[in-house]
């Protein structure tokens, strides 16, 4: 098929607040050995790709400066070595950068079939928290069913996917959120329990809730001042997963309550890991999670769609903090 030379993407010259956020002219990729060329429908927006905007969360080498780090759409072209058969497949991909385009690259192995079940704006917005949730709290918390999770805010796109993921694969899911509406739509949801953070102490609810057991796994996106907290959370041989700092890098940990209850801090970050890891993420999630998505079992929490064109409203809704779910850009047709 003939390819146009230029494209319509997001790609701001200078760090800033939503306004830099304007369409500009790019050309269009073209796939590598083992890529795959997107006709894109749909970008899902997430809280790094607003780091990024602001100057404090640089993409890593090599990924293109366009924002974003997933997408869904249709194949349109394919690099050497990827799989010819692609070719006019709709999927859903993770990528280093450049979502927030008409086109964008992906490499082969981090994409996803789009069933039936999910129109593009759904498809679009699973791959990064799907893959984020699952690679922390199953991979690396090691969670199990019959556990509970205790998981910080539960009306985001990476709370909504855990409780989603949490009811598939047998999880009991407390959630904290930042007022009662959100606490009504993370229970909603199917939060077992969820705790406003602002009115209440959400130890002393945790306490209660588990009737002084504590839960198995916290999956922790605050940092800082939290984390002695969410120590206080866990019952013995607990896992602590970290994947974000929102309020701070640091922390300072009771020693002597880690060894005491054979407690384990781990975390990760999802973005600068090499392609080979997210290929086999995908693969397993291929295997383990998508036929529930390919039966409508799970769908991600769409809050708010823009347009490419408005993708400062789509940045400004998610720094209002008043989303509920994944907010998405829709691009193409």
């Amino acid at each position: 098929m003939n390819l146009p030379e230029r494209m319509l993407a997001i790609d701001p010259e200078a760090p800033g607040g939503p306004e830099v956020l304007v369409p500009v002219e790019r050309p269009v990729p073209r796939p590598g050995p083992g890529e795959l060329l997107i006709r894109v429908a749909a970008a899902g927006v997430n809280r790094p790709e607003v780091m990024q905007r602001m100057g404090v969360y640089p993409p890593p080498p090599g990924a293109p400066s366009i924002l974003g780090m997933e997408c869904a759409g249709e194949v349109v072209a394919v690099g050497e070595g990827a799989p010819a058969e692609l070719l006019g497949q709709p999927v859903c991909a993770l990528i280093a950068g450049g979502a927030y385009a008409e086109y964008a690259v992906a490499p082969a192995g981090t994409c996803l079939p789009v069933p039936e079940s999910l129109s593009m704006v759904e498809a679009a917005a699973m791959p990064e928290t799907l893959f984020t949730v699952w690679s922390n709290l199953f991979e690396r918390a090691y969670a199990v069913e019959g556990e509970t999770v205790l998981v910080h805010g539960g009306t985001s796109g990476i709370g909504t996917m855990a409780i989603g993921l949490g009811q598939l694969f047998g999880l009991s899911v407390i959630v904290t959120a930042g007022s009662a509406a959100k606490c009504r739509a993370a229970l909603d949801l199917g939060a077992a329990h969820a705790i406003d953070y602002k009115a209440e102490d959400f130890v002393a609810r945790v306490k209660a809730i588990t009737g002084g057991a504590g839960v198995n796994v916290v999956l922790d996106m605050v940092g800082g001042d939290y984390v002695p907290r969410n120590l206080a959370c866990l019952a013995e041989d607990g896992r602590h997963v970290s994947i974000a700092v929102q309020r701070g890098v640091e922390a300072t940990i009771p020693i002597w309550q880690v060894m005491r209850r054979r407690l384990t801090l781990t975390g990760s970050t999802l973005r600068p890991r090499s392609v080979e890891f997210k290929a086999m993420l995908a693969d397993e999630l291929a295997r383990t999670v998508w036929p529930h998505v390919a039966e409508g079992r799970l769908k991600p929490v769409i809050d708010s769609v823009f347009p490419l064109a408005d993708a400062a409203g789509a940045h400004r809704r998610m720094e209002s903090g008043e989303h509920v779910g994944k907010i998405v850009l829709q691009v193409g047709g």
